[in-house]
């Protein structure tokens, strides 16, 4: 679905906007499904795909009920042959292209799990933190519910128009339990200002990358799910010569 002149402007002007029921139901249930296959090793691993446990198990904090309540996320779906097919889909692929132009390429994808009875907090970012490729205005960040996301189940909290501060410092957090990668912005911070993004499965949130973002814990007693890709225009460059060609990387697909 192409945008309409006035979501791409809230898109502009805000940092972000929210396309409700933008992925069936249907597409869902096959991505939770091979998912839970997956983390529970039915099926192996494609090359490059990471389960990255949750700090709590790591560190024997708490005991996992299940396979899926030890995970934090699913890194790099580009090569499993059902996974891969999210950042493929005609409406997404068609919204991204009315931001940042006709030729993109996916260059990050997760699957974000939060389960309960973790800590599972996110601290306020930017995810522009992660990539070394620019301009910002060439990268759009795409975060899908896979079920509820609640206040109550962690949902995303945004800071509107954030993404005018340029990139800000980020660092480590004296937080007890932080998982592996997250980084905190290090600048204050109005939190009285956040939204947060409520969201119903197949609700998809577009968003910028210098937007600052995170999450909080899980206070409930079901899953918080959510698939994402990040996409890049083709006239993106490397922030640094010495990293090559972007578009060589081993994670980065060419989408249309």
């Amino acid at each position: 679905m192409r945008l309409s002149n006035n979501e791409i402007e809230n898109y502009r002007r805000d940092g972000y906007i929210v396309l409700k029921g933008l992925i069936e139901s249907e597409l869902l249930a096959t991505y939770d499904e091979r998912f839970l296959r997956i983390v529970n090793g039915d099926v192996g691993l494609a090359p490059a795909m990471k389960i990255m446990q949750d700090v709590m198990v790591v560190k024997g904090a708490v005991e996992p009920e299940s396979a899926a309540h030890a995970v934090n996320k699913l890194l790099c779906l580009e090569e499993d042959e059902i996974l891969c097919d999210f950042a493929l889909n005609p409406q997404l692929v068609s919204a991204v292209q009315s931001l940042i132009g006709d030729e993109i390429y996916s260059v990050a994808s997760n699957v974000f799990n939060k389960p309960p009875g973790v800590d599972g907090r996110h601290p306020m970012h930017q995810d522009l933190r992660y990539f070394k490729i620019e301009p910002a205005s060439s990268i759009v960040g795409v975060w899908t519910a896979m079920m509820p996301a609640t206040r109550e189940t962690g949902c995303l909290a945004i800071l509107p128009k954030s993404h005018n501060l340029g990139l800000l410092p980020h660092g480590d957090l004296d937080w007890e339990y932080v998982n592996y990668g997250f980084y905190g912005i290090n600048s204050e911070l109005d939190l009285d200002k956040r939204v947060h993004i409520e969201l119903d499965p197949g609700d998809t949130l577009l968003f910028d990358p210098l937007l600052v973002h995170g999450s909080g814990r899980n206070r409930g007693d079901v899953f918080r799910r959510a698939i994402s890709v990040h996409y890049a225009a083709s006239d993106c460059a490397s922030t640094n010569a010495a990293n090559g060609d972007w578009k060589t990387n081993p994670q980065t697909r060419r989408i249309v």
